[in-house]
């Protein structure tokens, strides 16, 4: 049976409120697992920046920035201020400004520095943006021969019923604000076979995609 159809949500996380709420919500079983899983594929990065597209409040970055030594420095990109300011707040918090630096930037940012990064990692941004491809092909632009890559998110379900019962079961006790963009994102999310596919067309053939939860899929390898 085909996936139903993919529906766009806004590229950029511009409400206040709703950007509040996200850094609020408690997403530590799934930033914990991409962190877990990037530390585990890729033992060797020791040193270097890591950039991290789409990086909303930075909680990947922070924990990124704990477990790896201080040779490691980031660059956290997102394209709404809105989405950056908690992010400022908690690096204020934990005394981590010199070490993880915000960048505010929509992709493709020719800001950024082309094979300037031993990694680039993104989490839960391609959804937001309408065309796959744009996010892979700045992966392999921004990241240095070699660099290790890993890229996870949401995927889309089959039906509207499945998609229902997502946000019931996962998001049930959550505040009306962050059902609606759960439900928006599943929808707006792309297939593990349609990520695949984007892969293939940005020559990233060699990457591992699959399903890594109830709902996210995640894709890694490293650059030629």
């Amino acid at each position: 049976m085909a996936s139903m159809e993919r529906v766009l949500e806004p590229e950029l996380m511009e409400d206040e409120r709703q950007a509040w709420a996200y850094a609020k919500a408690d997403f530590s079983d799934g930033n914990s697992a991409f962190v877990s899983r990037f530390l585990a594929e890729f033992p060797d990065v020791r040193s270097g920046t890591i950039v991290d597209l789409g990086c909303g409040p930075a909680d990947i970055p922070i924990r990124l920035a704990a477990a790896l030594p201080l040779t490691v420095d980031f660059v956290g990109v997102d394209g709404a201020d809105a989405m950056l300011e908690p992010a400022r707040v908690a690096l204020r918090e934990r005394g981590l400004e010199g070490r993880i630096r915000l960048h505010r930037g929509v992709l493709p940012d020719m800001m950024l520095p082309s094979a300037g990064f031993q990694a680039v990692i993104s989490n839960s941004l391609i959804h937001h943006i309408p065309n796959g491809l744009t996010l892979w092909r700045e992966i392999v632009r921004l990241g240095a021969p070699g660099a290790a890559v890993l890229v996870q998110d949401l995927f889309r379900p089959d039906t509207l019923a499945e998609v229902d019962a997502l946000v019931e079961r996962l998001t049930s006790n959550d505040p009306a604000i962050l059902r609606e963009d759960f439900y928006n994102s599943l929808r707006a999310a792309f297939t593990v076979d349609e990520v695949r596919d984007q892969l293939l067309a940005a020559d990233l053939q060699s990457f591992t995609c699959e399903q890594v939860s109830e709902r996210h899929w995640a894709a890694w390898g490293r650059l030629p």
